[in-house]
């Protein structure tokens, strides 16, 4: 299984908006989904998520607010802002070249 230093660099920012685009989910909930679409391959750790989600939140890409989980414990739940919608845009145009070119190396070897 891919360890989180085995994607690609900025993947992960990629993966966390993606995630939080569809609805605003907790730190947890975010790792899960990521886990389950990723049919079990992608494992995000704690020691990467959390560091990810606070520098996309200091740089004005997604936001906070504290509420209660479906089994009523609180936790952060993180949302996409505008500007967050954009780069996550600009971060799939990216992804789409870059995956299309190592596409085209590894289909020709």
């Amino acid at each position: 299984m891919p360890k989180p230093t085995d994607l690609v660099q900025g993947t992960l920012d990629l993966l966390i908006l993606k995630t939080i685009s569809l609805e605003p989910k907790h730190g947890w909930a975010v790792a899960k989904r990521i886990q389950q679409m990723s049919g079990e391959t992608l494992q995000i750790q704690q020691g990467s998520l959390y560091p990810a989600l606070h520098r996309l939140e200091q740089q004005g890409w997604i936001e906070s607010e504290w509420r209660p989980t479906e089994t009523g414990r609180m936790a952060k739940f993180y949302k996409l802002t505008r500007s967050g919608g954009s780069q996550m845009k600009r971060e799939l145009e990216s992804w789409a070249r870059l995956s299309a070119a190592i596409n085209l190396v590894v289909q020709e070897v």
